[in-house]
This record gives structure tokens, sequence and C-alpha cells, in this order.
């Protein structure tokens, strides 16, 4: 290996660290609590050298943001089944991004309960063209299109709905992730009702008039 490819390695795995920490206490204490001088106390290192591999706090909260946000993002459009009927992609859909947030529960939380704009640039999902700007949504509202093909439905009552199907969405993972105690079979039952039942409801709402 080069010098120069070595060096390279040293800096990924040294912004891999500050990102690790970074994550770590947003999890533990959230967003607000975070500091550089904390990250540099965690991993054992003067806070000036944090300051060699990023610019600064905001640029670290954006790269912890950024990796969360893009593993929901994968989780949604990992859903393909082209050939299966839309309803079963929506439903699949909803599972996956159930599942993904469960399985980073206290960066999830912390992310979507914290109000800065570090946060909110990553998390907001609620203004009026946000399926053309964030890539989960976009495919959810995508989906919805597919169901609503025959319909006469205007676009800006399929991002409505798709943003419903996100809200309460949310709130069940809330819930799901603070009653720690529901056991397995019960979570699983929850998410697997909700994702073939109430949000087929939410979605037949608009083919009923």
């Amino acid at each position: 290996m080069t010098i120069e490819k070595r060096r390279e390695r040293e800096i990924e795995e040294m912004r891999e660290l500050i990102l690790l920490t970074a994550s770590d206490i947003i999890a533990a204490e959230g967003f607000d609590k975070l500091s550089i001088r904390k990250i540099a106390k965690k991993i054992e290192y003067s806070p000036s050298i944090i300051y060699h591999y990023f610019n600064d706090k905001e640029e670290i909260l954006n790269n912890v943001m950024q990796r969360g946000y893009k593993k929901i993002v994968m989780a949604v459009s990992s859903v393909k089944m082209e050939n299966n009927p839309p309803e079963e992609r929506l439903i699949q859909m909803t599972k996956n991004y159930i599942k993904a947030a469960l399985n980073m529960p206290d960066e999830f939380m912390a992310a979507q309960l914290n109000q800065s704009k570090a946060a909110l640039k990553h998390t907001s999902s609620l203004f009026k063209g946000a399926s053309k700007e964030k890539p989960a949504l976009s495919a959810l509202y995508q989906c919805l299109q597919e169901i609503y093909k025959d319909k006469d439905i205007d676009e800006n009552t399929i991002e409505l709905t798709a943003q419903m199907i996100v809200v309460s969405t949310l709130g069940l993972i809330f819930k799901l992730i603070v009653e720690k105690d529901i056991g397995d079979e019960q979570r699983e039952k929850l998410i697997s009702f909700y994702s073939n039942e109430i949000v087929l409801r939410i979605t037949n709402e608009n083919t009923l008039n």
C-alpha cells in the first residue's frame, strides 16, 4: 500500500470514528448536547484534531443525519416487486420503513424530535412539494400514483395522502420505541395490522367518493 493510500484510509477511519461517536452522543443525550469537545473527549483527542476532518459541528450533524436518512430511503426504495400490485408494494414499503427505524431507535427518535435546522433539513416532510424533494416520500407518492392511476385524484391530494401515511407511521414507530416490553409477537402483529389494514384504509379513503 502506498503512503498516499494509507493516508486516505487513515482519514476515512478517523472520520468514521468521529461520526460514530457523534451518533452515540446524539442517541444518548440528543442533538442539542452534541459538541466538538464531547466528541474529542470520548475519542481521547484534542478538539483541534476534529477540525482537521470536519469544518464544524454542523457538518458533523449533517453527515450523521444523511447516514440515518439513507437507511430509511434504502429500506423504502429497496421494495421493487415490479410485477406485484402497487398495494402490495405499499404494504412492504411501510413495513420496511418501520423496521429500519426500529433498528436505530435512539438515533431515529433524537432526529425526529429535534427542531434544529440541521435536523429539519432531513426530517421535514409536511411542506407543500415535499414529495418532489424527499426521496422516501417520493417513493411513497409514486406508489400511490399507481394505485390511483384510474381515479380522478389530483397531485395535491396524493401528496397529502402520502404525508398522512408518514405522520401516522411515525406515531406507531414512536410508541413501539417507547413501549419496549410489549414482546416480539405483539410488535409484529401491530406492524402487520397497521401495514396491511390501516395504511390501505387511509389510501382507499380517496376512492370512496
